[in-house]
């Protein structure tokens, strides 16, 4: 059976997302996490890796890869820091709805047949880097106000250039084509269009949400 990977960002009233958070009863700039107890020794075997490449070129299909043990290890540990609960799975549906139906600048869509985008960037850039994005692994509910605070480390994660992005880039091609069958990944897209959402946010002065799902 396939299954396809989502990652879904978008600019959404603050008033709604402020309602949203009292109404979920979260303090906290992220959607629910499953928080995993085996959280930090997974961290430290990706920190381990981090600069390694997890595929190897494939022999049977040029310009695409095939994922290495350590890839399968990886897209596990990073599913398993979801929470799927039903009422993370709710609150999920309920953001969906909040979102706009069409909106250049305010909605990143990104979907591949068994890949998940997100972790496709996530291995791309790194543990750290992962780390300093908003909310918990693509997931979070941020109002205006934290969106205008934690944009300026989302923009020191996401806005790479020169060799630092080629490199990104490899990376996000080999985990589309290696663990997803995507063979033309838009890898830019990745970078570019959750900065996009966001800058929307604050010049629009909205609040921003993001959700990773598999269906």
């Amino acid at each position: 059976m396939s299954v396809t990977g989502v990652w879904v960002i978008g600019a959404v009233p603050d008033e709604k997302i402020r309602a949203l958070l009292s109404t979920a009863g979260q303090e906290s700039s992220s959607t629910p996490g499953a928080m995993p107890g085996d959280l930090p020794e997974g961290l430290a075997w990706w920190r381990s890796k981090a600069q390694e490449s997890l595929f190897s070129a494939s022999t049977t299909s040029p310009g695409s890869w095939s994922a290495d043990d350590d890839a399968y290890r990886l897209s596990a540990f990073i599913d398993s820091c979801y929470d799927d609960s039903d009422h993370a799975e709710s609150l999920r549906d309920t953001i969906m709805d909040l979102f706009p139906p069409d909106a250049d600048e305010g909605l990143f869509a990104a979907a591949a047949r068994k890949a998940s985008p997100f972790s496709a960037l996530a291995y791309a850039l790194g543990p750290d880097a992962v780390m300093r994005l908003p909310g918990w692994f693509g997931g979070f509910l941020l109002d205006a106000e934290q969106v205008r605070t934690q944009l300026p480390a989302a923009e020191e994660t996401l806005a790479v250039t020169g060799v630092r992005r080629r490199d990104v880039v490899e990376r996000i091609h080999a985990w589309m084509t290696g663990l997803g069958d995507d063979p033309d990944p838009d890898a830019d897209e990745l970078l570019d269009g959750p900065l996009r959402v966001l800058r929307h946010a604050i010049s629009t002065g909205q609040g921003a949400a993001g959700h990773v799902s598999w269906y």
